[in-house]
């Protein structure tokens, strides 16, 4: 690689690394898992990278969502700054519910661009096809300098769309099924033969928190899937790459002791208040994978309309035990870092074990076949953050989790 101008993105610079810089973003890993599958003897390299290395916890951005944190990381900086503040939105130039996964809706450009333009090598996989498109805004791929695909369509990608003709024969690997391990775990593989034989000088790794929906920390399913990580984090950590290992966000139980999920239903309750369909209640997790959560989560925003008193709707808010926050857009805006033009009037956050919906029958809640888990709140913003190198971190400001590529380019430089 030769850089031939410094790497700075959205006002932050970043060093030129001397070895791959890798992030790692595990999806949904709540730092519990981290800690019963070492318990268990079961993630051996892990182990000894946080005792050699650096291990801490970070913050993730809130809403403690997929593409929110996806995004901090890709660009170093918070929703205000990149614009992307959930999965779902009403968008504001149209009115219409619809998912932010568009790359208009991207308003800062990733330090992976910032990177290719200065010289480097880029390579990012991702689990969910989603993700790709906004992960890789900015990149071109017929300079062979950049590689940008999901496993969820690895058997689609063209040199000139990913910078690599079906990933899936590349790998050696069938498509994954999308509710599955497997979808994470080719993730990982194709990073360990990109740092081999492609040899990129940043990669990012992001993955799915199927599993994490899906199983508790001491259960098999997810047993098996950090032992697996595990294998693949030696290859990588054996390859000479400095690694940071982060995550979105957490993920917490939010079901009842029948195992039903634990919802509160802010449309119905806002009918009832205001009349029907008066106000609306946008659910920023909602996104197609409706088998991972079934569109509930513990953050959600309201648009009031116009004459509404919004203060005495906060209160009546404030007074239900299922909510532990409820602020309005400027608080939000303030505290949160978000975008005020794609947040509602009120902004609500649920307890650890609770969640918020829309109206009840508006939930297909058939797909779930486990206990709720789930995330989005302030309960599940606690994520890890490990380095394989030794990091001098600050104590304060509070780490973050899109600080992950600032660490992972300086422990390269080392």
């Amino acid at each position: 690689m030769t850089i031939q101008s410094p790497v700075v993105a959205n006002g932050r610079a970043y060093d030129i690394p001397k070895v791959c810089a890798i992030a790692i973003c595990l999806d949904g890993c709540e730092p519990e898992y981290l800690e019963v599958a070492i318990a268990k003897g079961l993630m051996p390299t892990l182990k000894r990278i946080r005792e050699t290395g650096t291990d801490r916890l970070a913050n993730s951005v809130i809403p403690s969502f997929t593409n929110p944190n996806n995004l901090s990381i890709a660009t170093g900086r918070p929703p205000s700054v990149h614009g992307i503040c959930g999965n779902y939105l009403i968008d504001p130039d149209t009115g219409e519910e619809v998912m932010m996964n568009d790359v208009r809706f991207l308003r800062a450009p990733t330090l992976f661009s910032k990177y290719y333009e200065a010289g480097a090598r880029v390579a990012m996989v991702t689990a969910k096809d989603k993700l790709r498109a906004l992960l890789g805004a900015g990149l071109k791929f017929e300079e062979d300098r950049a590689v940008a695909f999901s496993s969820e369509r690895s058997g689609e990608t063209t040199k000139a769309e990913h910078g690599i003709d079906n990933a899936s024969e590349w790998l050696g690997m069938d498509v994954p099924e999308v509710y599955s391990a497997e979808l994470s775990e080719f993730v990982f593989a194709a990073g360990v033969k990109l740092l081999k034989e492609w040899a990129p000088d940043v990669m990012y790794l992001s993955t799915t928190d199927y599993i994490q929906h899906k199983f508790a920390p001491d259960e098999k399913g997810a047993l098996d899937f950090y032992e697996m990580f595990d294998r693949y984090l030696t290859e990588l950590d054996a390859l000479g790459a400095a690694i940071v290992v982060t995550a979105d966000h957490g993920m917490k139980p939010k079901h009842n002791a029948d195992g039903t999920p634990s919802v509160i239903y802010a449309q119905d309750l806002l009918d009832e208040w205001l009349g029907k369909d008066a106000a609306r209640v946008i659910l920023p997790i909602t996104d197609p994978y409706v088998v991972h959560h079934g569109a509930l989560g513990s953050f959600a925003t309201a648009y009031l309309p116009e004459g509404a008193d919004q203060g005495a709707i906060m209160d009546r808010l404030k007074a239900r035990d299922e909510l532990i926050l409820v602020v309005d857009k400027e608080e939000a805006m303030r505290r949160f870092e978000l975008p005020g033009d794609r947040i509602g009037d009120i902004v609500m956050i649920s307890g650890e074990n609770m969640t918020i919906g829309t109206s009840e029958h508006r939930h297909d809640l058939a797909a779930l076949k486990e206990p709720l888990r789930s995330h989005g709140g302030l309960t599940e913003q606690e994520v890890p953050f490990i380095c394989n190198r030794v990091l001098a971190l600050p104590e304060r400001p509070v780490l973050r989790n899109f600080d992950a590529f600032f660490y992972a380019a300086q422990a390269a430089a080392q």
